[in-house]
């Protein structure tokens, strides 16, 4: 057996997560440097892949998954640089479950060799037309050669959620028996559910697949992170992901995201993540691919921790866990509260009102959130209209108070955008 393979539940390459969630040791494959490079807008440099290689190395992610080095010459030239880069995650690179693919792959120098075959009927039917028995037999040489060199071996069925299940255990079973590490089971296309993901991985465990399973879930349905966590629950112990989320079509499961859906779980599991380093990341993929980062991704969108309304307000001053559930200076990311309109309430006002260096008693906090609201309600305000109001009135009253600007520790106050 390949001495990188293990039983899945003594993976102590994979990390552990808390305890009394019942999930179990799990790594990232991030493909941010392969999936990642069928974004439309990606045309990375070398530059620019070591630049994300290292991002993501500092991040944590386990596995780094690169490119076939049989797409161009680039890219054989690319994957032997990120070799000589010094990185601490194990470097794979994704091939057709070939001999010339293998051999190339292992040229590199990689730590690892990710193989897929088409598993679907309409892939056999309409790509490479085998039959499961060939597909076994192909595999079976090309893993061979993997193992051989020393390399870990994945092998991956692609368009498995649209593959016959029955056959897909037979064929995982068949290829588990040649001694891989991992076993790929990926949503092509996107169109699985969380309970369906549940069934396969759950099924292949019970079924007896001993080597470590993996998924790559597609977002075009809008699930790919629920599956991701699902196949997790089911007992997979590789996730893959892309930051944000970028790859073919609607891309992959978010790595933000995923960490934020399993943060909500348990803070634990992905303590041996650099969180803070999170927001960098994606602000440098984002700008590598030229795109913005959406106002509502998990923990590093622009509105990721801004709260409006009063009553949300009013409770995030007293205690933010009332309507936080991810802690945002965990990320290294700030939180905020919109004041300037006619959703305001007293406490937020007066928590502005204490930045500027003003005392309010309660007679002209009402007046004062009032006529904030009165005039929210006519026009979009700003915060320099929020502080002309309390200033003017301080000045009138004739306080004398000053401007000492926010305490440490405050929540960032903005007008409307």
């Amino acid at each position: 057996m390949n001495g990188h393979r293990q039983a899945h539940e003594d993976d102590e390459s994979v990390g552990h997560g808390g305890a009394g969630h019942g999930l179990g040791a799990f790594g990232i494959v991030d493909t941010t440097l392969r999936e990642g490079e069928q974004f439309a807008g990606a045309h990375y440099t070398t530059a620019q892949k070591g630049a994300i290689a290292s991002a993501l190395d500092a991040f944590g992610v386990e596995y780094l998954e690169l490119t076939s080095p049989v797409a161009s010459p680039r890219s054989f030239r690319d994957a032997q640089a990120l070799v000589h880069q010094g990185l601490r995650a194990r470097l794979l690179v994704h091939v057709r479950c070939t001999l010339a693919d293998a051999r190339a792959a292992v040229a590199t120098g990689v730590h690892g060799v990710n193989l897929f075959y088409g598993t679907s009927q309409l892939l056999r039917q309409h790509s490479h037309r085998k039959s499961l028995n060939e597909i076994v037999d192909e595999a079976g040489e090309v893993i061979s050669l993997v193992r051989e060199s020393g390399r870990e071996v994945r092998f991956s069925s692609e368009d498995a959620f649209r593959s016959d299940p029955a056959e897909l255990r037979d064929l995982f079973l068949a290829i588990d028996a040649l001694g891989v590490d991992r076993v790929g089971v990926a949503d092509t296309v996107g169109v699985a559910t969380p309970r369906q993901v549940y069934a396969l991985v759950s099924g292949l465990r019970a079924a007896g697949v001993r080597a470590g399973i993996e998924f790559h879930g597609h977002d075009d349905s809008g699930c790919a992170v629920a599956n991701s966590f699902a196949a997790l629950e089911a007992g997979a112990r590789f996730l893959d992901t892309t930051v944000l989320g970028i790859g073919e079509r609607n891309g992959i499961t978010p790595l933000g995201s995923l960490v934020a859906r399993l943060y909500t779980v348990d803070p634990a599991l992905v303590g041996k993540y650099a969180l803070r380093l999170l927001a960098p990341l994606d602000h440098l993929v984002a700008g590598i691919v030229g795109v913005e980062i959406p106002f509502n991704t998990p923990i590093t969108g622009s509105r990721a921790f801004t709260h409006k309304a009063g009553v949300h307000t009013n409770a995030v001053l007293r205690d933010p866990r009332t309507y936080e559930a991810i802690d945002p200076t965990h990320f290294g990311v700030d939180r905020s509260l919109e004041i300037s309109h006619s959703l305001t309430g007293r406490a937020a006002v007066r928590s502005r009102a204490t930045q500027l260096g003003l005392s309010l008693d309660d007679s002209r906090l009402r007046a004062l959130t009032t006529q904030i609201k009165s005039l929210g309600d006519t026009r979009r305000l700003t915060m320099d209209d929020v502080d002309r109001l309390l200033l003017g009135d301080n000045a009138r009253r004739g306080d004398g108070a000053g401007p000492p600007g926010p305490p440490i520790g405050a929540p960032t106050m903005r007008g409307e955008p």
